[in-house]
């Protein structure tokens, strides 16, 4: 038994040829559309480069560096942790949320602040909570991170991303930021906010336009300073599909929006799904032996993915030439795989179609009998 699963094995895996993901002529990628900004950078989930353009140019990214901030700061403190306000916070100022010298609030709090409505001031009270009375020494925090993160472009200077002298990033690294910073719950959850309430009856709307007015967004962060421009970092999702993109300096706040909305839906519009396993197929035969009829080997269940258009997948099966008797229906005899590029795309165990039972002791003598017979006809035909 062993030897007739290799050798298939080996076959199969020999002459696996590609099928292509599309059909007809959606293989053709659609140009780039025009994006209304300096630099923009679009990744898919799969690791895709879909769109750049002056995408390692280091430039300011404004409050997107409040997603880093974030990090750090969940990474070092406790979300139930109160924090008084220091007089020194009041310095911090355009987007606020006009915190008091000696309020307390919690991080969970003030992290909200910062990530909803953008609060400078929110995110220097972090800084300097987490820092331990030194913003400077939150800011190595972030830098560390950004090396750890492979944001080879970003260097940072503060916690809040209003303009200073080499606080600079690329929409390459402010892309990958996005990306880690959605993977982190409490982020991905207050990106999806469209307000955030603080104590003493505070509400302050989220600074972002396309949350509630575009329906892939799934969360993202803006930003806004005179060097930076308008600018926004952000995920969307539709159709199985997540893709990941920023644009820095647009000319004004609409122009953002239609940027970025109009390159996260092309890079939406790259992706489709495909059947990767079809539980309707039978994907190989086996012999049983004994005179019965042969077993088909199909997978349990359809499972279906999400491909880049233009991409070739590879099924590689593994199945047995022959196997002993008795088979019972869904018994597990094999497996499929699908590749795209190196990439395990879906994967299954084929089983039994159907029950073949084993002959008795006079099935199997007739059998036998059967096949001798036929051997001597034939020496004497």
């Amino acid at each position: 038994m062993r030897r007739a699963l290799l050798a298939v094995v080996a076959l199969l895996a020999a002459l696996a040829a590609p099928v292509q993901a599309s059909s007809g002529d959606s293989t053709r990628t659609a140009p780039p559309p025009r994006i209304g900004a300096a630099a923009w950078y679009l990744l898919g989930e799969d690791g895709a480069v879909l769109a750049e353009r002056n995408a390692r140019q280091r430039r300011s990214i404004a409050s997107i560096t409040k997603l880093m901030t974030a990090i750090v700061t969940l990474e070092h403190a406790r979300l139930s942790d109160v924090v008084s306000v220091s007089p020194r916070v009041s310095s911090v100022g355009e987007s606020t949320v006009y915190l008091r010298t000696g309020e307390r609030l919690s991080v969970a709090d003030l992290l909200r602040a910062t990530l909803i409505r953008s609060a400078n001031d929110a995110a220097q009270v972090l800084a300097m909570h987490v820092g331990r009375g030194s913003p400077s020494r939150f800011v190595g925090l972030m830098n560390e991170k950004a090396r750890e993160l492979g944001l080879d472009d970003t260097t940072f200077v503060n916690a809040h991303g209003l303009d200073a002298p080499g606080h600079l990033s690329s929409a390459r690294d402010a892309t990958l930021l996005t990306r880690y910073a959605l993977g982190v719950p409490f982020i991905r959850d207050a990106l999806d906010r469209s307000s955030v309430s603080l104590p003493g009856g505070r509400t302050y709307p989220t600074t972002d336009d396309l949350l509630e007015s575009w329906g892939p967004l799934v969360g993202g962060k803006t930003g806004h300073t005179l060097k930076a421009g308008w600018s926004e970092a952000a995920g969307a999702q539709a159709g199985g599909a997540t893709v990941y993109g920023a644009v820095l300096g647009s000319d004004s706040r609409a122009g953002r929006n239609d940027a970025l909305r109009t390159l996260l839906g092309y890079g939406l519009a790259r992706y489709h799904r495909v059947v990767a396993i079809d539980g309707a197929r039978m994907y190989a035969e086996a012999e049983t032996g004994y005179g019965r009829p042969q077993i088909e080997l199909v997978a349990p269940r359809t499972v279906v993915r999400t491909v880049r258009e233009g991409s070739s997948l590879v099924e590689r099966v593994v199945a047995p030439t022959s196997v002993a008797l008795p088979v019972r229906k869904g018994q597990r005899l094999g497996r499929v795989e699908v590749y795209e590029g190196n990439r395990l795309l879906a994967s299954a165990n084929l089983v039994a179609a159907s029950d073949v039972s084993e002959p008795g002791l006079l099935g199997k003598a007739a059998w036998y009998a059967r096949e001798t017979l036929a051997e001597l006809w034939g020496l004497f035909t």
